[in-house]
């Protein structure tokens, strides 16, 4: 049996249902399974055995079998091996479409918090497929998180999370459940950091969901996080986790953003509230948000040289904020943004925005990066193409950019001005901009000049 195993277990890619039945006429099923219960001291024989079962279950006729022999998958949920276990909460997944196995459900919940990091992963993946049946997402979820140890609590909420992003549906049970109350306790429970940053990485994933902020927003989980924020005595390392889960849930933020803003004078921190601020500046919601007024503090540590990663940061928020992925912002917001830049400009050396885009397009490849997103989503303005194009240092570098680094966006940025020169009144003013840049456009991305014929002496033979 374990040579014969070992060979089926190893055959190279799947075994056919051929192979299958020829290897059961020899070995019943029965005698492999009484023979890994057994436990014989025989070296290697319940790994050989489980790699052959697994096997074996993938093919058609191994998987029929498995109906059959649904006790030993309930015993081997509950089996000391880790092993065994894990055969098991695979065979599982492959039936998850018969319905009588969700009375396995609790089996697969204790493979979870019991089981090694193996055991855990492949439970966590049957009761997601599980929830992808309609049968699946009947099941009431018993809340035991208080009742195991903390691996166990953050591997039962990281299986919420999961269970949240099967679908919207799947959402729905699982906010009517009160599960997300499980994260809300566990943040309200600051004890332990490492739990709490473990949590705060499950809501960082929870609020990438397209849905999320629908069902978050009716929760305490976002006064939660800005509390956390807040807190002085809170871990530097929570409060920066909390603030990057903030930039990406927009609804209720109004209260989020008084809070990341307090952490902008902490120099270890600010470089996170910026790029906070670039994630809820990225929507119009929260751009129109944070024109009113806290992207004050991302325009000055845009154009001001204290640091290369604030100034970085900054520079790329204030891409997302201007627009450069997405339309522009109602009236009062235009107004602010514009506003706070002439403003920025007047306290400046520069004394106009001109010149303030041209001196930081001035400075190494990767804010020059920044800079190109940012000129792309502000030059929709007519205030702010004019000060572009009016300043022939800046149309220059933008249409002969030769340093590889940031050269789609330069393109991108060319293009941006180009495009909305061409459809303003403006086009007689600047002819010799908008040459170059239609020049450029054609280029595209790497310059790539237009092929030219080549002429040769024909040989002579």
């Amino acid at each position: 049996l374990l040579q014969a195993a070992s060979d089926f277990s190893h055959y190279p890619g799947a075994q056919s249902d051929d192979s299958a039945r020829e290897f059961l006429s020899r070995f019943p099923l029965t005698l492999i399974i009484n023979a890994l219960q057994t436990k014989f001291d025989v070296p290697d024989l319940e790994n050989t055995l489980v790699a052959c079962l697994e096997k074996l279950f993938n093919t058609k006729l191994g998987a029929s079998l498995i109906p059959q022999y649904m006790p030993f998958v309930q015993v081997g949920l509950q089996a000391e091996s880790q092993a065994v276990r894990s055969l098991s909460c695979k065979t599982v997944s492959r039936l998850l479409e018969n319905a009588h196995l969700i009375k396995i459900y609790p089996l697969l919940l204790d493979c979870i918090i019991k089981g090694d990091e193996q055991v855990a992963a492949v439970a966590t993946d049957a009761i997601q497929k599980l929830a992808g049946f309609p049968e699946g997402m009947e099941i009431i979820f018993p809340l035991i998180a208080s009742q195991c140890s903390s691996l166990g609590r953050v591997r039962v909420l990281a299986l919420v999370v999961n269970l949240f992003s099967v679908s919207r549906s799947a959402a729905s049970i699982v906010y009517s459940l009160n599960l997300l109350k499980l994260l809300e306790a566990e943040l309200r429970n600051a004890d332990d950091t490492l739990v709490t940053l473990n949590v705060l990485e499950l809501l960082y994933e929870l609020s990438a969901i397209e849905h999320s902020t629908e069902f978050l927003s009716k929760t305490s989980l976002y006064e939660l996080l800005s509390s956390i924020i807040s807190n002085n005595s809170v871990e530097s390392i929570l409060r920066s986790r909390a603030m990057m889960i903030c930039g990406r849930l927009v609804s209720k933020v109004k209260a989020v953003i008084a809070s990341i803003d307090g952490r902008l004078s902490d120099i270890d921190e600010c470089e996170t509230a910026l790029e906070s601020f670039g994630h809820i500046g990225s929507s119009t919601q929260g751009a129109t948000y944070l024109l009113s007024p806290a992207a004050r503090h991302v325009i000055n540590a845009a154009f001001e040289r204290q640091g290369h990663g604030k100034q970085l940061a900054a520079l790329h928020a204030l891409g997302n904020i201007s627009g450069e992925t997405r339309s522009k912002l109602n009236a009062e917001a235009e107004e602010n943004l514009r506003r706070l830049i002439y403003e920025t400009a007047a306290r400046s050396s520069k004394l106009t925005p001109s010149g303030l885009f041209l001196s930081v397009m001035q400075q190494d490849a990767e804010i020059r990066l920044a800079v190109y997103r940012m000129i792309s989503g502000l030059v929709a303005r007519s205030w702010c193409l004019m000060e572009i194009c009016s300043k022939d240092d800046i149309i220059n570098r933008v249409t002969n950019e030769s340093t590889k680094i940031g050269m789609e966006a330069r393109y991108n940025c060319c293009k941006a001005i180009y495009q909305t020169l061409t459809l303003s009144d403006s086009v007689s003013a600047f002819t010799d901009a908008y040459a170059k840049l239609e020049k450029a456009v054609k280029m595209g991305p790497y310059l790539v000049k237009e092929p030219q014929p080549v002429v040769e002496t024909a040989k002579r033979f």
